[in-house]
Formats: structure tokens, C-alpha cells, sequence
């Protein structure tokens, strides 16, 4: 009975603790590492990819950002890639989980420029009470070529929720 006891009352301050965390005026500064051959796309060999966001809380639960990364691709005919981006998040307070939507501009190479909006769904865990490991699972849709550059992922990142002051 102990043990049920003490495990609600874990899970509550969980739970608390993580619907604090997405207060309106907060912001967010990440890091993330992408593919590590756990992406899939129809020219991709091999991809490894690092990609920075800062964001800002807007209201509480909901975040807009700006995304920078550069991905290297095992394929020596595929130039490696350079991003610029903007998305946002919805986090749904309860559990830590987050939907997101972002759109990209793509460049590799002289000749090679998309656009490529994309979906996500991921899990903010805190670590303590400003830093969070964030899987995701994701996906990007190339306009340009949908077969070849359009991919599913998996993305390994690490955020931090500054305060508000």
C-alpha cells in the first residue's frame, strides 16, 4: 500500500513539475542529432545531421521557433544539406508530450533549393526543472521531390526551458 502510495504521489509532482514548465514568456534554446540511420528517405544511405532551435512561448502550451541544421549524407552522388526554418509546438501540459509543425527551406548544392514542411511528435522528460531529453519522431515532405528527398525519423535532442523573469 506503501509503495502505491508513494508512486501517485511521484506521478502528481511529475506531472505538476512538467505542466509548469510550458508557461507563456518562457523560451527555449535546443540542440538536436537527427538520422543516425534511424531515417529513411529514397536517396539516403547514411544520414547524420545536427540542428539548433530557439523559441519563445507565445501562450502557455504553445511555442514558435527557429530552426538551423545541416545534415551529412553517406551518398557521394547527394550533396550534404543546409536548413532554415520556422515551426511551432503544442505541448499537451498533462504529460509532457508536444505535436509540432515546422516548414523549411532547403539548400544543397548550386542547383538544389526546397521547401519542406513537417510534422513531429515527441516527449519532453525533464531531467531537472529546466533541462529536458527530447525523442521525436518525425517527418518532412520535399516538394521538390517526394520519392527521393521526402523522409521519417527519428530525432534525439536536448532542450532548455529558461524562465521567465
Amino acid at each position: 500500500m506503501k509503495k502505491k502510495l508513494m508512486a501517485m504521489a511521484v506521478a502528481l509532482l511529475a506531472t505538476t513539475a512538467a505542466s509548469a514548465q510550458f508557461e507563456q514568456g518562457k523560451t527555449y534554446i535546443g540542440g538536436s542529432l537527427t538520422g543516425l540511420n534511424a531515417s529513411y528517405s529514397g536517396s539516403d544511405k547514411f544520414c547524420l545531421g545536427i540542428q539548433t532551435q530557439g523559441g519563445y512561448f507565445v501562450a502557455d502550451d504553445i511555442m514558435l521557433y527557429g530552426q538551423v541544421g545541416y545534415d551529412h549524407n553517406g551518398n557521394k552522388e547527394i550533396k550534404d544539406r543546409y536548413s532554415v526554418g520556422v515551426g511551432g509546438r503544442y505541448y499537451i501540459e498533462q504529460n509532457g508530450i508536444y505535436l509540432g509543425a515546422n516548414c523549411k527551406l532547403v539548400h544543397k548544392g548550386k542547383k538544389f533549393n526546397d521547401v519542406m514542411p513537417g510534422v513531429e511528435v515527441g516527449y519532453a522528460f525533464f531531467v531537472n526543472n529546466t533541462v529536458t531529453v527530447e525523442p521525436a519522431i518525425y517527418y518532412e515532405q520535399s516538394f521538390k521531390n517526394h520519392k527521393d528527398y521526402s523522409t521519417i525519423g527519428l530525432r534525439i535532442g536536448v532542450g532548455v526551458y529558461l524562465f521567465k523573469e
